[in-house]
């Protein structure tokens, strides 16, 4: 592939200007960067150029600009996709030195890049993304112990080293999408901080964001104390991306179903823990009814126990009242306190009779609530299993997809070394062939050699002939 920056045969300050940033990344826009399934395809744009137009008539339909943007999309989108499907190949926790990991930190550190405006400090001009990171602190309160963190790691002397930390820090958190989704619908914030057209001030962002939520699927464990992050330098490896036909026509058909088996396998995920937590908040909510119940049901025992003394009373007081009236003539005054006494116990009795009657109703409505809250319940139960087993299914279909796509990498890697053989035969033959060659020419030099003394031997007799004559 040819160097992709332009270059100009007499330098001015604004094209040395241009060349500069264009150096700063490598998605330049005289080459679009396009996904052809799960491969990069790079086009040439034979009608862009990053020298500026001396006399611009007319404004070029293309903006650099917006292709610089799908082209960082484009490549954040294949670096995510090929961490997630290699991580889950590889079936363990992901370290500072995976490949694809690095991958995906740089083509993330290039999105970041994308569009930032230069600070002028008294120590020169600054360019980090750093300060635009540090708003989720402000945003979301949970990110100010990544934030403190990244701060007390020794060996950071840069914003730069201070950002790349904080990447790796939030994706072991599981929290990069969050935090990204967070900054980036407060454009307002990253205006000071990034151009207008910048990839984070554009839907592009959005659409990075949304596909980061897919590495919540991976776990990673990266020290970074031993780790140089002040002076990296971010290069993009496109070996890892760039298409090739016979791998590709092999696994392209196990690839989709890997990831269609994923993707209902994430979905199926996101089912089970909404369904938990709706389980969690029956169980609350049944606890509490439980609760509730003991305490009426408690209430209700004291009630009744209060109504058999109460009418325990009466009957006694009845019976005191028929018996005083047959022993004896009561006086008028001691009729009208017993018959004050009984109306009041008459009416204690009503009023005792009517709470029982209400704690009673009050409890049917509460088991009523109970019962209906277990058949939610068991619905629910039932509903986890079969998703429960639906997820087994679909791991199992994962596992054998895995070792199919084992089998073809085998079979590449077969075929790959009866290529290297042939070409290695080729090699032997080529140097067969020079050497003969060699040979053929030095045949030649002494068949001419012969040819020539046997002419001056022909001239030679042809003298002494003529002598003898």
């Amino acid at each position: 592939m040819s160097d992709l920056t332009p270059q100009s045969e007499t330098p001015t300050p604004t094209t040395d200007k241009i060349t500069q940033a264009a150096r700063e990344t490598i998605y330049l826009c005289n080459f679009r960067v396009s996904v052809d399934g799960e491969w990069l395809c790079l086009r040439e744009l034979n009608d862009i150029s990053l020298t500026p137009d001396p006399e611009p008539a007319h404004e070029d339909p293309k903006d650099p600009i917006a292709i610089e943007r799908l082209n960082l999309m484009n490549m954040a989108k294949l670096s995510i996709k090929g961490l997630i499907e290699s991580a889950l190949n590889l079936g363990r926790t992901l370290d500072s030195d995976y490949a694809p990991l690095q991958q995906f930190f740089v083509v993330m550190e290039h999105c970041l890049k994308h569009g930032l405006k230069t600070k002028k400090t008294f120590l020169g001009q600054n360019k980090s993304f750093w300060g635009a990171l540090e708003l989720v602190e402000k945003l979301t309160p949970e990110a100010g112990e990544i934030t403190a963190s990244v701060k007390d790691l020794p060996g950071l002397k840069t914003p730069l080293g201070r950002g790349r930390a904080w990447l790796r820090l939030a994706l072991m958190q599981k929290k990069l999408s969050d935090y990204m989704k967070t900054i980036i619908n407060r454009k307002d914030l990253l205006s000071e901080f990034y151009e207008p057209n910048a990839l984070m001030m554009e839907e592009e962002g959005a659409v990075i964001a949304g596909l980061l939520v897919g590495l919540n699927v991976i776990d990673a464990n990266l020290c970074m104390k031993g780790e140089d992050l002040d002076s990296q330098v971010g290069v993009i490896d496109f070996s890892m991306y760039l298409k090739d036909g016979g791998h590709s026509s092999k696994s392209a058909e196990g690839d989709g179903q890997i990831t269609a088996i994923l993707d209902q396998k994430n979905y199926v995920e996101e089912l089970n823990r909404h369904l938990s937590a709706s389980v969690n908040n029956l169980q609350a909510k049944v606890d509490a009814l439980e609760k509730s119940n003991t305490k009426l049901t408690e209430e209700l025992a004291v009630a009744n126990n209060r109504i058999i003394t109460l009418q325990e009373d009466v009957e006694r007081v009845k019976e005191e009242s028929s018996y005083q009236l047959e022993s004896r003539k009561p006086s008028r005054s001691d009729s009208a306190v017993n018959g004050q006494a009984l109306g009041e116990t008459r009416k204690q009795l009503k009023e005792e009779t009517l709470l029982r009657l209400d704690v009673e109703k009050e409890l049917e409505v509460q088991i009523g609530m109970k019962q209906e809250m277990e058949l939610s319940m068991k619905m629910l139960e039932k509903d986890i299993c079969e998703k429960q087993d639906a997820l087994v299914e679909l791991r199992q279909q994962l596992e054998d997809l895995r070792v199919i796509n084992q089998q073809l990498s085998h079979k590449s890697q077969s075929v790959d070394a009866g290529s290297k053989q042939k070409s290695e035969a080729i090699t032997r033959l080529e140097e067969k062939i020079n050497q003969m060659t060699g040979t053929v020419k030095q045949m030649e030099t002494s068949e001419k050699h012969v040819v020539k003394q046997a002419r001056n031997l022909n001239s030679a007799a042809g003298k002494l002939l003529q002598l003898q004559q």
